[in-house]
């Protein structure tokens, strides 16, 4: 009970914070069978508030995985490195992943493959991963192949619990500057 009421309070946090704070950019994504939206009751952390912290080289190694996995076309073995449940957004509201083919599907959702290029650290335990989009096998990621995307994670126990797509500042030049 107490691990599902922490899960609601971060969902609920990160939801307020994604739609208040961040200006998400989408790259694809959706629900199958076994994800829910994310109720009002939810809460979810800011996870792009710097927290001046480091970043668990573990919980690196693990989206490095995820990601290397991914970027090969496995799918299946991609979602072994998300629990269950899960939180994810790509764009859009932050839904629970409550079976592995809930994330199998969101997996799949992604047309790019990913290289981990930087991480820095954020509020609540979570860090903000930046990838260069890539092509990979069962995806057309296109025009988006060779540009950056950020994702808030936070990791538990080696496994991603929450992958939420936020506004990706390296790739937006500075206000006043011209593109």
């Amino acid at each position: 009970m107490r691990c599902r009421l922490r899960f609601t309070a971060i969902l609920i946090s990160a939801l307020t914070a994604l739609l208040l704070t961040i200006g998400l950019s989408a790259c694809g994504g959706g629900s199958d069978d076994g994800a829910t939206s994310a109720t009002s009751a939810e809460r979810v952390p800011s996870p792009t508030t710097p927290s001046g912290g480091n970043v668990d080289p573990a919980d690196v190694q693990v989206v490095l995985a995820w990601a290397t996995t991914l970027q090969r076309g496995d799918v299946r073995g991609a979602a072994m490195f998300f629990a269950l449940p899960s939180a994810v957004s790509n764009g859009g509201r932050p839904i629970a992943l409550r079976t592995r083919a809930a994330v199998q599907a969101f997996n799949r959702s992604l047309p790019c493959g990913a290289d981990l290029i930087g991480t820095r650290a954020a509020a609540d335990g979570f860090f903000v991963a930046t990838f260069r989009l890539t092509d990979r096998p069962g995806g057309d990621c296109g025009t988006g192949t060779g540009n950056t995307a950020s994702t808030a994670l936070h990791v538990t126990d080696g496994l991603i619990d929450h992958w939420l797509r936020v506004q990706d500042l390296e790739a937006e030049p500075a206000p006043g500057t011209p593109s």
